[in-house]
Parts: C-alpha cells; sequence; structure tokens
C-alpha cells in the first residue's frame, strides 16, 4: 500500500499490534515513502492534538481503548465472586473500563493487588467492558510511595514521608489530576534505574496533609491498613441477627459490669465476683469474666470471617479506628452495652485465699451488663468519693472485685511476672484534630483488676483447651536472646546496678533489677533497655510459653471484637464443648500456622502504624516551638547520632551527630556511646541533657534538636580537625577506588 492510511486505519493497527506502535513501524506497515512519510507524520500530531492518540516516548497509543495486550492490576472481588481488574497505565478521557478476569484452571490463584500480563478484548463497546485473560503473573505488587506532591521546573516530584526517602518522578498523564502539595499514594512505574530518579504513577490523592485529621490516614496508607469494608462483608454484618437463648445459660441475673477507658469504642468484657460459700475455701472467691460470643456471628469461610482475617486486629489511633469487624457488629450486636442482652462465652474461676485457681468452668450464655464504667468512676467510687455508683453497684460488685483483686496479687507476687514501670502517654485532641495536650496517665487498680481478670481467663481458656487436646492460637513470648541480655548487663554496669548472671534467667531476676532501679535517676533508662532486651511476643499453634507473664500456657480468650485469635480460641472452646456447629472447621486447623504468622504480622503492623502516628501528631504540636529549649534524656546512641526523649512530652528526636560537637566521635555499640577524639567526651543511654528544638517534620514525625548541655555541663567544642583527617581520608579512599575501577573498565 502507497496511499496514505485513513484514521481508522492507524487506529486499527495500532490496537491490533501492541509491540509495533512506533512511527517507523506504522511507516514499514503501510509501504509509506518520500512525501507520504511527511504526510503520515503530519498525520499523527493532527491525531495527538485531538487527543485521539498519545505518545509515550516514541510510542503510539489510543488512550480510549485498551491495547490486547496490556498489564493490569487486580482491584476487587464482585459479590458472586468474580475478579476485577484495571489497567494502571490508562489514559483515557473517558471513564476507566470494567475489565473482567476469566481464569482457567491452572492459572495461578489471584488477590487484591496482583500485577499481571493479560491479554484483552472489548466485548461490549458501548459499556467500555472488557475480557482478561491472564498470559502471567508478573509477581508481588509494586514498590509503593506516600508523600507530597510537587510540581516545579525540572517537572513533578513526590517527597516521600518516610524521613530519608528518595525522591520519585512523576511523568506528565500520572499524575490523576494531582495538585501541588497534595498528599498522594503512587507506586513504581517501569525497572528500577541507576542513575537519575525513579519513576512513579500516583494511584491515590489523599488530600491536603497539613490538616490534622490526615495524619492517621497517612499512617494507614503508609502500612496498607484497610479503611473501607467490602460491601458483601457489610451486607453480612447488617443481615437480621435475631436473638434467641435457645441451648444458652441464662446468665442475666449475674450483675456483669464493663469497664474500659471513657472513650471505648467497644466493649468486649465484663466481670462479676462474689465471695465464695464453700465452707472449704474461706477467703477464696469465685470470679465471673464474660466474653462477647462474636463466633455466633462471624462463622468460619463467610466473608466476615475472611475480612476480618485478612486485618488480623483493630488498630487504634487518637481520632479514628480501623476495626476488624464492621461497626454494627464491633460498635453494637457484639459489645456488651448496659441493659441490652447479648450473647456471650463466660468463664467461672475459683480461687483461694493465696489466690490460686482452684478450678474453672466455661458458660455460653446470655448476660445483660449492669453497669457501663470507666475506670476512673470505678476507682473513684471503690476510693468512697461521692460518687453515682454510690449504692447497689459499689456493695454489690464493684467492692467484691477489688477484694478478689487484692487476693489474687499474692499469686501474681509468687508468680513475679516481668514488672516493668513505663509511664503511658495521653495525647489529647481539639475537635478538629490538633493536639490540645499531652500527659502521662497514672495507672490505677482498676486497670490493674481487669488486666489480673483477663489474665486469668486467659490461662483457663489455654488450660481447657490443652487439657482436652484442641488446636489453638498459643500467645507464646520467648526467653531474651542472650546477645540482648548482655547488652542490658553492661547498661546496668554502667549505673552501678547488677544483673543476675551464670543462671537460668528468671522474671524475678529482672524485677530485682527493675526495683533496685527505682530510686535511681535512670530508672527510666533501666526499664526502656529492659524492654528492648525482650523478644516480641507472637501467636504459634505450638506452646513454648509466656516469658514476660512467667506462664507456661497462655492464650487470649478475652477479646474477639478487636483480634482474630481470641476468635480462634472462642471457636475451639465451642467445638471441646460440642455446644454448637459454629466451632473450629478442618480448614481453620490446617491453616492454624498460616493464621498464626498472619494475625502477628498485622499486630506488629498495628504497632507500627499507632506509634508513627503519635510521633507525627507530637511533631505537629512541637512545630510552634522552634528554638525552645527542652530538658530530656538520651534514649538512643546511634553511629550518625543520639535519640532525646524530652521530659515533657515523651517525644523523641534526633541530634545528628555533626550537631554534638566540632570533634570527630568514635561509635562504641556493645556500650551505646560515643566517644570524642579529642577531647575523650562521652555521650551515652540514660543522660539528662538540655536541647534547642531545630526543626520538625509533622507528615514524617521527624524532630531534631541541637544538643546544649549533657548532665548539666556544656559541650567541649573540640577543633575539628580529627573530622577534617577522617574527611580527607576518605576521599582519598574513595578516589583510590575510582582509579580501580577506571582501569578495570579499559581492560574490558
Amino acid at each position: 500500500m502507497t496511499k496514505l492510511p485513513q484514521r481508522a486505519d492507524i487506529l486499527e493497527w495500532i490496537a491490533q499490534h501492541p509491540m509495533q506502535r512506533t512511527k517507523r513501524d506504522i511507516t514499514k506497515a503501510f509501504c509509506l515513502k518520500g512525501a507520504k512519510r511527511v504526510e503520515l507524520k503530519k498525520l499523527l500530531k493532527k491525531l495527538q492534538e485531538e487527543g485521539v492518540l498519545e505518545k509515550d516516548k516514541k510510542f503510539y497509543q489510543n488512550p480510549d481503548v485498551l491495547p490486547p495486550v496490556t498489564l493490569l492490576r487486580i482491584s476487587h472481588k464482585s459479590e458472586e465472586g468474580y475478579l476485577f481488574a484495571n489497567a494502571p497505565e490508562w489514559l483515557g478521557r473517558s471513564g476507566e473500563p470494567e475489565i473482567i478476569m476469566v481464569l482457567r484452571p491452572n492459572d495461578k490463584a489471584l488477590s487484591f493487588g496482583d500485577k499481571v500480563l493479560a491479554r484483552v478484548q472489548l466485548i461490549n463497546p458501548e459499556t467500555d467492558q472488557y475480557e482478561a485473560r491472564v498470559i502471567r503473573k508478573l509477581g508481588v505488587p509494586g514498590e509503593k510511595v506516600l508523600g507530597i506532591f510537587r510540581i516545579g521546573p525540572a517537572g513533578a516530584r513526590i517527597i516521600p514521608i518516610e524521613r530519608s526517602g528518595k525522591e520519585w518522578r512523576v511523568q506528565y498523564g500520572y499524575t490523576q489530576g494531582a495538585k501541588d502539595g497534595e498528599l498522594v499514594e503512587a507506586e513504581r512505574k517501569g525497572p528500577s534505574v541507576r542513575l537519575g530518579l525513579p519513576q512513579a504513577q500516583i494511584v491515590a490523592r489523599l488530600g491536603d496533609p497539613s490538616q490534622p485529621k490526615t495524619i492517621s490516614l497517612i499512617a494507614m496508607h503508609q502500612h496498607n491498613i484497610p479503611d473501607d469494608f467490602p460491601k458483601a462483608v457489610l451486607r453480612e454484618a447488617e443481615q437480621d441477627w435475631t436473638i434467641s437463648d435457645a441451648g444458652r445459660e441464662d446468665l442475666r441475673e449475674l450483675p456483669f459490669i464493663t469497664i474500659d477507658p471513657p472513650d471505648a469504642r467497644d466493649h468486649d468484657d465484663a466481670c462479676y465476683a462474689v465471695p465464695d460459700d464453700d465452707p472449704n475455701n474461706q477467703g477464696g472467691y469465685i470470679i465471673w469474666v464474660a466474653i462477647a460470643d462474636v463466633a455466633h456471628y462471624v462463622r468460619p469461610g463467610t466473608a466476615l470471617d475472611k475480612e476480618a482475617l485478612n486485618r488480623g486486629n483493630s488498630t487504634y489511633f487518637l481520632d479514628r479506628v480501623a476495626p476488624m469487624l464492621p461497626d454494627h457488629l464491633s460498635g453494637d450486636l457484639c459489645s456488651l452495652h448496659e441493659g441490652v442482652d447479648r450473647f456471650c462465652i463466660a468463664v467461672k474461676m475459683k480461687i483461694d485465699t493465696e489466690g490460686r485457681k482452684l478450678s474453672h468452668s466455661f458458660h455460653r450464655g446470655i448476660m445483660r451488663s449492669a453497669a457501663t464504667l470507666s475506670y476512673e468512676q470505678v476507682q473513684s467510687a471503690f476510693d468512697g468519693e461521692t460518687h453515682e455508683l454510690a449504692g447497689t453497684i459499689l456493695n454489690q460488685v464493684i467492692i467484691p472485685i477489688y477484694h478478689a483483686y487484692h487476693v489474687l496479687l499474692k499469686a501474681r507476687e509468687k508468680r513475679q511476672p516481668l514488672a516493668l514501670d513505663l509511664p503511658e502517654r495521653q495525647i489529647e485532641l481539639s475537635e478538629n484534630g490538633t493536639v490540645t495536650a499531652v500527659k502521662f496517665k497514672d495507672r490505677l487498680d482498676s486497670n490493674r483488676l481487669i488486666e489480673e481478670f483477663m489474665i486469668l481467663a486467659n490461662v483457663a481458656a489455654a488450660e481447657t483447651l490443652s487439657t482436652k487436646k484442641k488446636p489453638l492460637l498459643f500467645r507464646v513470648h520467648e526467653h531474651p536472646a542472650k546477645e540482648k541480655l548482655d547488652a542490658l548487663r553492661e547498661t546496668a554496669q554502667s549505673c552501678g546496678l547488677v544483673l543476675a548472671k551464670g543462671q537460668v534467667l528468671k522474671t524475678s531476676h529482672i524485677n530485682v533489677l527493675l526495683t533496685a532501679a527505682r530510686d535511681i535517676d535512670q530508672s527510666e533508662l533501666i526499664n526502656m533497655s529492659t524492654l528492648r532486651a525482650m523478644s516480641q511476643a507472637y501467636y504459634n499453634p505450638e506452646n513454648i510459653g509466656h516469658f514476660g507473664l512467667a506462664l507456661r500456657s497462655y492464650a487470649h480468650f478475652t477479646s474477639p471484637i478487636r483480634r482474630y485469635a481470641d476468635l480462634i480460641v472462642h471457636r475451639s472452646l465451642i467445638s471441646a464443648h460440642a455446644w454448637k456447629d459454629d466451632g473450629l472447621t478442618y480448614n481453620d486447623v490446617e491453616n492454624l500456622p498460616n493464621t498464626a504468622e498472619q494475625i502477628s504480622h498485622t499486630e506488629r503492623r498495628s504497632m507500627m502504624a499507632e506509634r508513627d502516628t503519635v510521633d507525627r501528631y507530637l511533631a505537629a504540636y512541637l512545630s510552634e516551638r522552634k528554638g525552645v529549649e527542652f530538658t530530656g534524656r538520651i534514649s538512643g546512641v546511634v553511629k550518625f547520632g543520639v535519640f532525646v526523649r524530652l521530659d515533657e512530652t515523651g517525644a523523641e528526636g534526633l541530634v545528628p551527630i555533626r550537631r554534638i560537637s566540632r570533634e570527630f566521635f568514635h561509635y562504641k555499640k556493645s556500650i551505646n556511646t560515643l566517644q570524642g577524639s579529642e577531647t575523650g567526651f562521652e555521650v551515652t543511654l540514660g543522660q539528662p541533657v538540655l536541647v534547642r528544638l531545630v526543626d520538625t517534620m509533622a507528615e514524617a514525625g521527624g524532630i531534631t534538636f541541637d544538643l546544649l548541655e549533657v548532665e548539666g555541663k556544656v559541650l567541649p567544642s573540640g577543633t575539628g580537625r580529627q573530622r577534617i583527617i577522617k574527611k580527607a581520608k576518605y576521599k582519598k579512599a574513595k578516589g583510590r577506588r575510582l582509579k580501580v575501577n577506571d582501569s578495570k573498565k579499559k581492560r574490558r
């Protein structure tokens, strides 16, 4: 063909030949020569101006039509179970096309976020509906970045909110209409590059990062914590749940009460205690703990169950919660509200006068909470302050549970669980989400009371299922590693204290150290160092004990609204007692190792997200106080500087090593110390310091200080000569390496 092709011919060729879309390919396809090639160039440019074609580097494509072979990302699943995908590189002027995946029996399983190379076919031009068949799966989802979108002379950029993140370049057409200064989520576009900035394409616009309520949203996106529930999950949660007490014990006559923080979003545990009337157990108590029967609502294999497992647990932020279950269940039907009937699984525990558990039994019943109380309300009522709870609730419920708690303390003292003393920080927010105050909460006996009751109930659940040889997920905590214990001993010795050595370490040995540290200035340092020496607790189908609580067998039973592990324990109890058919299934048992790994991961994810959110709120709170001096203590020593925790707010920031002194510092990792090469001046853990706030970065939670004084003394300045020498040696060594590399290249 020598005549110039028509518009339709060019568009058809591009659609049918996704790998041959350059001007040269089109010229060869239509056998164009001489002046016809010039006319083709003008036609292609005109199609670009009209928006019919887009040009990416040398390639042309119709933005409103998907090429036969394209990259897709799995986006969601329909209520009927069909998988749908979207095209990450879609540039069409109309809405995104609907792409349904047609899977063959031998195709690999696909889930949300997976990327595939697929062959697509338009099946309905009027609705832009496509069918796609997988050619191959492209592995894990692409690298993601959360950052601030900026438009400058060099083009569009994304500045990551991570404190040490690299910038990303965004090409025209992949910005999703983002505005300068907006918070965006993006993912890598194209392969990794050795030189220059990596490319990204924006996948979500998250709004103004300066708004206080954006802080928790940043953490959710950064840590991939789900926000909205799929429609199928919501529909299951909102179905008609009929309350019937058939086959359940009636526990409504027991005056259970719930005790939670005043801003609690759910109430999944209630308690009650009464002196034991058994003449053989004088001074003993009967303690009841009732837990929401979530297993009745969340059945194995349902959409609710799958989503709960995917989330693993609820994540609590200062201004919102990302719940494990939809609010209709977590905040209503499963929550043990005052004065309404609720399904529960309760455990009745008998303790003697020394706090030892003599026996226990589990009951599936229906209860009615007598009161929904806060820790402060309960404590003030018990302390005899004028209170609206004085009367029946006080005498019948509150006083007996405190007496039972005091008996349990005897057993706790003998058991000697780890007795860390770390203050709990409380951040108060205004209605618009800004920080108004940062305080440290006092731990009340009402807090400790509930903890002891829940620990006792968790032990009872683990013991029952172990005795009945039923599968479950244990909450395990391994002994600390030898290297971490050695570091703790060195820290203790630097403070003039001793940690036992040469024997099997028990929590009682560590408690001796913690008790000795109470009256010294380094008390917080010893407690923080002890916490860092501990391994992290996790879930496991195998029981290896709980070191921190000094317990041989421990499981989570008391919070099924917000933890999937507790739901597994509930199902196992249902199976063990043959209550109904909603217990553990064969698939539940087979997948226990995977479930343990999944929910241990989601727990760590939530902890990091909650911690990052607090850091960002504190950085925003301090942003108005730049140049102000604060007292604090050194909480961490690293090669590049020291971390300081402020006494006033508990906020932690970095003093870069260049801001400590002009001299060169040697980093001694074994004893967590920086030592000046000229003056011998040492900076180490736990030292009281005076710092000046230099800068804050609220989006990343970063705080930077200048170090002014250490232990009341001004820092020696040093000459900086050693630092200059070290820098010169580094440059000289780098020059030698470059010469060697150049000679190797020449030989090749």
